[in-house]
């Protein structure tokens, strides 16, 4: 699945871009994330409970980040494993650019999942995407 989108974040690209890299500024925003730790240097490691359709798992994952342009964009890839619910994994380009009243903040993302959350079928695994996707800038508008 791709999803790819603009968001308007009033803050500047200076906090915004400090705010991508901060795990409790994550946490805070990946919607389910129960924990968060790590660094941008290192990567991170989450913990996120998710219920899409009738499957329910706690998905235990490692995100890391590449191609950083300090302030101006960063690839973003990450994998996580629900048990027998199955895995997601999957990257974003990530881009910052200022503008008046704040920054436009532009991603492309792919991604993949496996076992049951696949047989749910496509429909309902792209509209959870992208509802995960505008919560989780939604959260992070807030939180910058």
């Amino acid at each position: 699945m791709q999803l790819s989108d603009v968001k308007i974040i009033k803050a500047s690209p200076e906090d915004v871009w400090a705010a991508i890299l901060n795990p409790e500024v994550l946490k805070l925003c990946v919607p389910g994330c129960t924990a968060m730790t790590g660094s941008a240097d290192e990567g991170f490691e989450a913990t996120v409970k998710q219920k899409i359709g009738p499957v329910s798992a706690t998905f235990t994952g490692v995100v890391t980040l590449s191609d950083i342009d300090p302030g101006r964009a960063v690839t973003i890839t990450g994998e996580g494993k629900g048990g027998a619910a199955g895995f997601a994994k999957g990257g974003a380009n990530v881009s910052f650019e200022p503008m008046e009243g704040g920054t436009r903040l532009t991603y492309e993302a792919e991604a993949n999942v496996g076992g049951k959350i696949a047989q749910l079928g496509s429909r309902i695994i792209d509209s959870f995407a992208k509802k995960l996707a505008d919560e989780f800038f939604t959260r992070f508008q807030a939180a910058v």
